[in-house]
């Protein structure tokens, strides 16, 4: 039944440069805590999408162009929610979920963790404090980044597709890439992504075979509220 799924929001969403990762709910809710578990039962089919460096100019570019009017809070949101909105369309007998990266609860918890999803989904590995053994900082708080065995640290987590009507019991779990493998690298990789993230250092702690355009970067490097003048739209 995954592979019935998968294979139309490849399809679908492969053109955009927007990439679909399987997953069940019980992997995911397997490595939180409680207060932060998705409310589906385990064997329920989930995807995690990852926006890789092509969308700016797949996605991002033509959305704008053909939506301009309509732009009116963050165009790269915009965009994803409307194409993710429009993949819903290729499953008319099925319930189908969406939940954005930036969507938080009435609690003010984020709707959904999405740096878990995409390790537990084998999209990209979760590089956290505890993966360092000999650990440097003390009382510093530390923040964990993934990273795509691919593009690096050049590539984002955009939302959750949930499937509730759909139990996969038999789907097998992959395991994330392991790409930085040393501790000396993951101690580089954490620190550059904690204290030195403005220059975008931790994104290439690998070698990447794709990175975000000069032009995505201007773009990703410009406070929101001026992005739209870049993209040639008005506020």
């Amino acid at each position: 039944m995954e592979r019935r799924v998968a294979e139309p929001l490849r399809a679908a969403l492969g053109p955009l440069g927007l990439e679909p990762h399987a997953f069940k709910v019980g992997w995911y809710n397997a490595v939180l805590q409680p207060a932060f578990h998705l409310p589906y039962p385990d064997d329920t089919l989930a995807f995690v999408i990852l926006s890789t460096p092509s969308m700016f100019e797949k996605a991002l570019k033509p959305f704008v162009k053909k939506e301009r009017s309509k732009i009116i809070r963050d165009p790269v949101d915009q965009c994803v929610s409307y194409h993710l909105s429009r993949v819903k369309e290729k499953f008319p007998d099925q319930r189908v979920e969406v939940m954005f990266d930036y969507e938080i609860l009435p609690s003010r918890r984020p709707k959904f963790l999405a740096q878990t999803a995409a390790h537990v989904a084998g999209a990209a590995y979760y590089y956290q404090r505890k993966d360092v053994k000999l650990d440097p900082w003390g009382k510093k708080k530390i923040y964990g980044v993934c990273i795509h065995p691919k593009y690096g640290g050049w590539f984002a987590i955009r939302g959750l597709l949930l499937f509730p009507d759909i139990q996969v019991r038999f789907m097998e779990q992959p395991a994330p890439v392991d790409c930085v493998s040393t501790e000396e690298k993951r101690i580089e990789l954490l620190e550059q992504f904690n204290f030195h993230w403005q220059d975008g250092r931790y994104r290439d702690i690998i070698e990447v075979k794709e990175r975000y355009s000069e032009e995505q970067r201007a773009y990703f490097a410009t406070p929101p509220a001026e992005r739209f003048r870049l993209l040639g739209l008005t506020q």
